[in-house]
């Protein structure tokens, strides 16, 4: 794709994701993502439903609407193939989502972004933002029927992750930045009933969380800073008030 007499290439974020189009180029056999030829601020992506879960076999494809601040806000998620685990044509509530910019890291990425959605799908949708319940005999069915749906702009999405499989064997690992996303992800959930789940990528190996319940860690280390600060100013003047008491204490006796 040819996006240099397209778009502004002075700009941060074509410039960004025209690097993660070239890198993403080959599809493998567990997603794929491009850019479309007309916008380059919207990507259709289309992952394989994780093994040994209700979604194995499954093909599902969605598109990702990333901002013009990109990589410095984060992208939009949408899913369009009906799953039984999030709803389709409406924004996804993850952690690297649009709905939560206060844990997105800009040096994640499109395949970051995809590599946590397929590890987030067998988790427990527990009423988050565009989450789906579905039975497990429900979403097995959702997963067979997957391998017949098409998109209006690629087409039939079986077809989509068999391309260049040959080839992807050969696409680079995960950065480290990339994966040290996908752990720091894991690494701010706190809720304790929160289970993980190895997701064993052909890239490499990463711990996820099976859901999300994030809080904003910037605000937490400013509250304690906020805490010690008013703390020590406290001490700094009590031993003020105390030289100041004894002093005028002092004064008084050589005046009496």
């Amino acid at each position: 794709m040819a996006f240099e007499n397209k778009f502004n290439t002075k700009s941060s974020a074509v410039k960004r994701l025209m690097k993660e189009a070239q890198e993403l180029h080959d599809a493998n056999d567990e997603y794929c993502a491009y850019p479309l030829e007309e916008n380059i601020f919207e990507w259709h992506f289309t992952i394989q439903g994780p093994p040994s879960t209700d979604f194995e076999g499954g093909i599902y494809h969605g598109k990702i609407i990333l901002p013009p601040e990109y990589p410095m806000k984060p992208p939009n998620i949408i899913l369009l193939t009906p799953n039984g685990r999030f709803e389709v044509n409406k924004k996804i509530c993850l952690s690297i989502s649009d709905h939560h910019p206060e844990t997105w890291q800009p040096l994640w990425s499109i395949r970051t972004a995809l590599l946590a959605l397929i590890a987030f799908m067998p988790s427990p949708a527990n009423g988050t933002i565009g989450s789906l319940d579905y039975a497990p005999e429900e979403r097995r069915k959702l997963a067979w029927k997957s391998l017949n749906w098409e998109c209006d702009h690629c087409g039939k999405i079986v077809n989509l992750l068999s391309q260049n499989k040959s080839r992807a064997r050969e696409q680079p690992l995960l950065s480290n930045h990339e994966t040290s996303g996908i752990d720091e992800i894991s690494s701010t959930v706190t809720d304790t009933d929160v289970r993980e789940r190895r997701f064993t990528s052909s890239n490499k190996n990463i711990t996820v969380p099976q859901e999300r319940h994030l809080e904003p860690m910037n605000g937490v280390e400013e509250d304690v800073n906020n805490s010690n600060s008013s703390s020590l100013n406290f001490l700094i003047g009590f031993l003020l008030f105390g030289i100041l008491f004894l002093a005028m204490r002092r004064l008084l006796y050589l005046i009496l």
